[in-house]
């Protein structure tokens, strides 16, 4: 079970954490969680790049490992990165030190501010965890959830809520994974060409300092 939209009660309860960018332009932020990822990543790059799009990539650390110069491509093409994390660990059901060592393992490879937890669960204790090892960290959830993990949906009902929910300063996740491929290929060209079609932009997530 997962909602589309994120709650305004949710925002609320979590103030310290990034749900979207306010704007008085017509922006939204792209995310893509999980990769990189051979065939997924590229075709997500390739399409990113017909659209003049920028986009944030919250990488698995072991998959940096694995293929970095896939990784190398996603930075080269002027896309920002993001953490999350080594091993994508669930936080609800990892020790607080555990999960604060899975990310500075992951930071060894990323050196990003930018962080999303996997599965968007984290702890309170771990968000101050994370903050005492990486003062500067920006903890980025969402505004808009694909659902393209969910091999149940069907891609065109994930387009048609995408495209439903979207908002300027949206943050919109998406997932360069296997799992979320066969939504995820019919989805992203179109939605960026609706959007396009719309007057929006799409930008790297800024880096916010206190």
């Amino acid at each position: 079970m997962y909602l589309v939209k994120t709650p305004r009660l949710l925002k609320m309860l979590y103030p310290t954490l990034i749900w979207d960018i306010p704007q008085a332009g017509r922006n939204i932020y792209l995310t893509f969680d999980d990769g990189p990822i051979p065939i997924v990543t590229p075709f997500v790059l390739n399409i990113l790049k017909q659209y003049h799009a920028k986009a944030t990539f919250f990488c698995i650390g072991d998959n940096v490992r694995k293929h970095p110069d896939i990784f190398a491509n996603v930075k080269n093409d002027g896309h920002a990165i993001g953490n999350h994390t080594y091993n994508h660990l669930k936080g609800w059901k990892t020790d607080d030190e555990v999960y604060a060592e899975n990310y500075l393992k992951a930071d060894k490879l990323l050196d990003a501010p930018l962080f999303r937890p996997p599965y968007g669960r984290i702890k309170r204790s771990q968000i101050k965890a994370l903050k005492a090892v990486r003062p500067d960290i920006n903890i980025i959830m969402w505004d808009v959830l694909s659902g393209d993990f969910d091999m149940t949906l069907k891609p065109e009902l994930c387009l048609k809520n995408v495209m439903k929910h979207t908002r300027p300063g949206s943050i919109i996740v998406f997932h360069d994974s296997l799992k979320a491929f066969n939504r995820l290929e019919y989805v992203l060209p179109r939605a960026l060409g609706l959007w396009k079609a719309d007057g929006y932009s799409f930008e790297t997530l800024p880096v916010q300092t206190t």
